[in-house]
């Protein structure tokens, strides 16, 4: 406010001041007032009094929804940094859970892996034990055909150069040549069943 128009406080204090520095009366405590002068100030003070209690009753308003809106920011800010806990959280069990599938995943994936393996190894093995017999009995042909040769004799007049080496060929060894005994034939007719 301006000096021309005094707020209450100091047109009170005004008074209090007149009040003050008033002269007491010769031979007296009574003081003299001017009393036109502290009517006018008191009846100001008066006029004016209702407009600051309405000011001060603005302010305090003011100040109280300042005070709510503070409030409501606040909480805002808190259930934001709440969902972003929880969200944090959530990612964390997330992760986690990721981490224990893949896990699972990779046991799953290395016991599928062993028994495949495991798998596999028998199959070869039963192969390879039926391979072994085929080839045992082979063996076991082979020698005893070995064998007979060497007991069985040529028959008489036999020719034993039957090809460009020298020795046998491939084609006397079949059993279709002249000269091959009943025995020779029927040994080498098994090949051929």
């Amino acid at each position: 406010m301006t000096d021309n128009h005094p707020d209450t406080e100091a047109l009170l204090r005004r008074v209090i001041e007149i009040v003050n520095n008033a002269r007491t009366m010769p031979m007296s405590n009574t003081i003299r007032l001017t009393k036109d002068e502290v009517q006018e100030l008191l009846e100001d003070a008066l006029d004016r009094l209702p407009e600051e209690l309405k000011r001060a009753r603005w302010m305090l308003k003011e100040r109280e929804e300042y005070l709510a809106k503070t409030k409501r920011d606040a909480e805002e800010i808190l259930e934001q940094a709440r969902v972003r806990a929880e969200r944090m959280v959530q990612r964390t069990e997330i992760v986690r859970e990721a981490a224990h599938t893949a896990q699972k995943l990779v046991d799953d994936a290395r016991e599928e892996t062993s028994r495949l393996r495991l798998e596999a190894e028998d199959y070869c093995d039963q192969k390879l034990a039926a391979f072994e017999i085929v080839l045992e009995r082979t063996a076991k042909t082979v020698a005893a055909g070995r064998e007979k040769l060497r007991i069985t004799p040529l028959p008489a007049g036999a020719s034993v150069t039957g090809g460009s080496s020298g020795g046998l060929g491939l084609g006397d060894v079949a059993g279709t040549e002249p000269g091959m005994t009943e025995a020779e034939a029927a040994f080498f007719d098994q090949d051929r069943s």
